[in-house]
């Protein structure tokens, strides 16, 4: 990653397509771009469920798909699933199926991961089968892509790059700082 290409505006621009929680009006936004087959962004999702919990209202999460189809062959599928399940109003419920399932992503187990969230079938196998959230997915990757990234899990606070190579504990750190906090 170069970060001469972390250009803040374009990571803190938000896509219509991408998935918040969290007050909108909040002094700071995480951005995570994601990939369900990685390991690293599955170890990194209970890091985030607590960083998203401990600072509530005063942190909006972000989260866009990054699936690197190059080493983690069903990461776009699940990618797909996830917005299937946005279109019936659960996508976080599968996101964390996701990461919690992240060594099962064909779509046989993606299919069960829909059924157990009580998605209508019909509808989720039918756009599961056009691949109608493909373009959607591909969208969060470029996005990505456009800013330089290679790996995940990659995250911005405040269009900021946080390094977290040497430990996920610098995601907390860094947004306490940016609160104003103690580390």
């Amino acid at each position: 990653m170069t970060s001469d290409k972390h250009d803040p505006d374009t990571v803190t621009g938000l896509l219509a397509t991408d998935h918040s929680t969290g007050s909108e009006h909040a002094a700071l936004t995480l951005l995570e771009y994601g990939d369900y087959e990685c390991p690293s962004c599955s170890a990194a999702e209970p890091v985030t469920q607590h960083v998203v919990l401990t600072f509530g209202s005063r942190m909006r999460f972000v989260y866009r798909h990054y699936p690197l189809v190059e080493v983690h062959p069903h990461a776009e599928l699940a990618a797909e699933a996830a917005e299937a399940a946005a279109a019936q109003g659960k996508f976080w419920d599968m996101h964390h199926l996701l990461f919690t399932h992240s060594r099962h992503l064909k779509l046989g187990a993606l299919t069960r991961y829909a059924e157990m969230l009580d998605l209508d079938m019909r509808r989720f196998n039918s756009e599961m089968s056009d691949r109608i959230y493909l373009q959607r997915v591909q969208e969060h990757r470029r996005s990505g892509e456009h800013i330089g990234l290679h790996a995940s899990p990659s995250f911005f606070l405040n269009g900021a790059l946080v390094d977290v190579s040497f430990g996920l504990e610098r995601l907390e750190s860094a947004i306490r700082v940016a609160l104003g906090e103690k580390k």
